[in-house]
């Protein structure tokens, strides 16, 4: 909205021409969001205290769990705030793109914020049933494939390592766009299960992703690292930093141990926006890279379903994976810290891949 309103400024006032930057305007976005969190934060935690919108902890959940019960949830609300304001003040409010990955965190948001309410009444840890869910992050997925589509966008999946090697989908595009959108808010979602651990995984997600996009919107910078130029992408690594200021304003309150949790309604937004950010910005497998902390997550439970229902044994003590870490005896802290350590070595892997074509 400053771009649109105060760039056309800049012929009469030079000052204006720092709007021009993308990097100026991501820039402060995360710090906008960053004050947001901070100034809106505490209230948001009384309120939520006040009404009693509390966390659910299941009873086969570890023990040391048991004490979080209470702790007011449904945090995503200060996040999905903080990382949509700044986007449209900093952001060039024309931009197809930017509006399409605001409508996948405010969508998956509503999903996610009907899940916790129903969760909060019901006293349980049932909340919305799956099917719902998948239906709902379905239309999300739906809409975005279709806009993209007919603006004539290209429905091609890039393969990183290879300059030249793409796979056309053709209208596959838009089921493929259901599992990348779908796959990637669920990722998220079971990731969140420590204080701090989901996102603190995200800031360094967003960060990478931020610096992929800021070069795939860039005409000079993907040609020399031959990856497929995005026109008018780069608006989305405002959305990134955005919600890099946004995370590292909740992991204020939300870092160990917490006083608010980001619940559905922040994990499920956040997974489907970066997948619409991949998405657009055709780094569909490199996000799968760089957030292969929530791949892993994902990948534990299906394991650990599928080999219960087939060979009635566990894989692992519990799944998602890091209650089975905390079960064999690391403390909650040091399991947090572990995988922000290997999510930074996933999110330089991916990086790394730019070069290597």
């Amino acid at each position: 909205m400053l771009y649109n309103f105060l760039y056309p400024l800049a012929d009469t006032y030079a000052v204006f021409n720092v709007f021009k930057y993308i990097t100026f305007r991501a820039i402060y976005a995360a710090i906008t969001a960053l004050l947001i969190c901070f100034l809106l934060g505490p209230t948001l935690i009384a309120w939520l205290k006040k009404y009693q919108f509390g966390q659910f902890i299941r009873d086969c959940g570890p023990e040391s769990h048991q004490s979080k019960k209470g702790t007011p949830t449904m945090g995503g609300i200060l996040i999905v705030a903080a990382t949509v304001i700044p986007t449209i003040l900093w952001a060039d409010i024309t931009s197809l793109y930017v509006w399409l990955v605001v409508f996948a965190m405010v969508g998956a948001g509503g999903i996610g914020l009907a899940d916790d309410l129903m969760k909060i009444k019901g006293k349980n840890s049932k909340g919305l049933a799956g099917r719902y869910k998948l239906l709902g992050q379905a239309v999300i997925a739906i809409i975005i494939a279709v806009s993209l589509l007919l603006v004539d966008f290209p429905s091609n999946l890039a393969v990183p390592f290879y300059k030249r090697l793409s796979l056309d989908l053709g209208l596959m595009f838009i089921p493929f766009v259901m599992v990348v959108i779908a796959g990637s808010s669920n990722a998220v979602n079971l990731t969140d299960g420590l204080d701090g651990l989901a996102i603190g995984a995200v800031i360094i997600c967003a960060g990478a992703m931020g610096i992929v996009v800021y070069i795939t919107g860039h005409a000079q910078f993907a040609q020399y690292l031959h990856i497929a130029f995005i026109k008018g992408a780069g608006e989305l690594t405002i959305f990134l930093f955005a919600l890099c200021g946004a995370g590292l304003g909740f992991l204020w309150y939300n870092s160990h141990p917490a006083q608010i949790f980001m619940g559905d309604v922040g994990s499920l937004s956040i997974g489907a926006s970066l997948g619409a950010v991949a998405v657009i910005t055709k780094h569909e497998i490199l996000l799968a890279i760089i957030g292969g902390i929530f791949v892993i997550e994902a990948l534990s439970v299906i394991l650990q379903v599928g080999s219960y229902k087939l060979r009635k044994k566990r894989i692992f003590k519990m799944a998602p994976i890091h209650h089975h870490f905390e079960l064999s005896g690391l403390s909650e802290s040091k399991v947090i810290v572990r995988f922000w350590t290997v999510a930074i070595i996933l999110a330089l892997v991916g990086l790394s891949t730019l070069k290597l074509r």
